[in-house]
């Protein structure tokens, strides 16, 4: 008797593994690529030159403030629900016209920051960074948007790892990459270290065109048309009312929602650890003794791995669990990650310990983006306002990174690094306990997650 091969588990596998190579699922990743290249640039990055370039700790600290536009990015994020770019738009859509200018903004901003001098002149790179957060910022407002709008049920958990993948390679691309690059100047081509920062910046700027092409290339969602059809039957309207009542109807339908400032505070709290940790561990690990190149190759180049893997491991999480199971998982997971920075400020300048502990930290807080950014997804359903509410969810979990963030510097210098890593994992708990609260009330179960497919 000849038995047929269980074809069933290839099938799962393969379906499972072939989602990623959608093509919508493809341009959502590269599209993830582009978000997250600029974010270290006016931060991490530059904290790195400005340690360089002799700027104190406590003027590093008040580098934090230029995160500002990604928190206040939701005033002007009904300028783009409401209104077409010119010519771009009619040419190729209302997200994509405004994925191409955003991109071409921070094209500019990026290099206009690499010319300032964060040494010799640190309020104009605040200013310049300060544009380049702003680029940003307007950017991750249209891409959200995009991706929420354009991709079906069954393929925003693999949207998701893939976007959170790629956002953060881009994000090792403009650490280490960057880093690496800036040394390749001075080191082998005999730059000045000004000059090669520079040059260094101005190649970050080049590695725009990647999230330019997917924009172009990228098929405009199917639910512009009905938008369009709508913002039609408002000709008559002028475009200040059509901003003010795109603003008014996204704002409305969210904040008549049940436990709505609860829900608000929860998306302040939830990465609120990871930010307090971020502000500082650049300053952190130079101190410590380590070179700039132990900081490409350790803190970004190892964990590198680790990120890829937690982004799909958050993927898998966000399909195999229900959301509020995910939210736990991915929220203890990133606040209890600090502790091995708390250990590596004991043992010093230990570069194996510093590898276990970057491998633990990127793994834990791609697994803790890739399920906030699906609550979050899931709480934005209407295509008439899906980046004004977007854009509000994402700038106030800006907050902690931008604001409460602001005084991480002085927290340091005031507990040590051992015990500042400590308070950092203990940051997290308020978020874990509105998590708590707001499951007891039914409101998490009741979001349609996006990682039912």
């Amino acid at each position: 008797m000849t038995v047929a091969p269980d074809t069933t588990q290839a099938s799962t596998w393969g379906d499972t593994l072939g989602v990623y190579l959608r093509p919508r699922v493809l341009i959502v990743m590269f599209l993830g690529f582009s978000s997250g290249l600029p974010l270290a640039l006016s931060g991490s990055t530059l904290q790195v030159w400005a340690t360089e370039s002799g700027v104190n700790l406590r003027t590093i600290g008040l580098f934090a403030i230029i995160g500002t536009p990604y928190t206040i990015k939701f005033l002007w994020a009904p300028l783009v629900d409401a209104l077409d770019v010119p010519m771009l738009s009619r040419l190729l859509g209302r997200r994509r016209g405004w994925l191409v200018f955003s991109q071409l903004m921070l094209f500019v901003a990026i290099a206009l920051l690499a010319l300032c001098n964060p040494g010799s002149g640190p309020l104009l790179a605040i200013i310049a960074a300060l544009l380049v957060a702003t680029a940003s910022a307007t950017q991750d407002i249209v891409i959200d948007a995009f991706r929420v709008e354009s991709l079906p049920e069954n393929e925003q958990a693999a949207g998701m790892a893939s976007y959170v993948a790629a956002y953060r390679v881009a994000n090792l691309l403009s650490t280490a990459g960057a880093l690496y690059i800036v040394t390749g100047f001075e080191t082998f081509l005999g730059f000045d270290r000004g000059t090669a920062w520079t040059l260094g910046y101005v190649a970050m700027a080049l590695f725009v065109v990647i999230g330019l092409a997917a924009a172009i290339v990228a098929t405009e969602p199917d639910k512009s048309a009905a938008v369009e059809a709508e913002h039609a039957r408002h000709t008559g309207e002028s475009k200040l009312t059509r901003v003010y009542q795109t603003a008014r109807l996204a704002l409305g339908d969210f904040l008549l929602r049940d436990m709505a400032i609860v829900v608000l505070a929860f998306v302040v709290l939830f990465k609120f650890t990871d930010a307090l940790a971020g502000a500082m561990t650049a300053p952190f690990v130079i101190q410590l003794g380590f070179t700039r190149v132990d900081y490409a190759n350790i803190i970004k180049g190892l964990g590198f791995a680790a990120t890829l893997l937690g982004g799909f491991a958050g993927g898998y999480v966000a399909r195999a669990f229900p959301l509020a199971t995910s939210l736990w998982i991915g929220g203890i997971l990133q606040a209890a990650a600090n502790f091995a920075f708390t250990w590596q400020a004991h043992v010093g300048k230990d570069i194996a310990w510093l590898s276990f502990a970057i491998t633990v930290e990127n793994f834990t807080s791609a697994i803790g983006t890739v399920i906030f950014v699906g609550y979050l997804s899931a709480l934005c359903k209407n295509p008439l306002h899906t980046a004004t509410q977007f854009a509000l969810l994402t700038a106030l979990s800006a907050v902690g990174r931008t604001y409460l963030s602001t005084g991480a510097g002085l927290l340091a210098e005031a507990a040590g690094w051992g015990w500042f890593f400590a308070i950092c994992a203990f940051a997290g708990i308020p978020g874990l306990l509105l998590l708590a609260w707001l499951q007891a009330r039914g409101h998490v179960e009741t979001l349609r997650t996006t990682s039912a497919a």
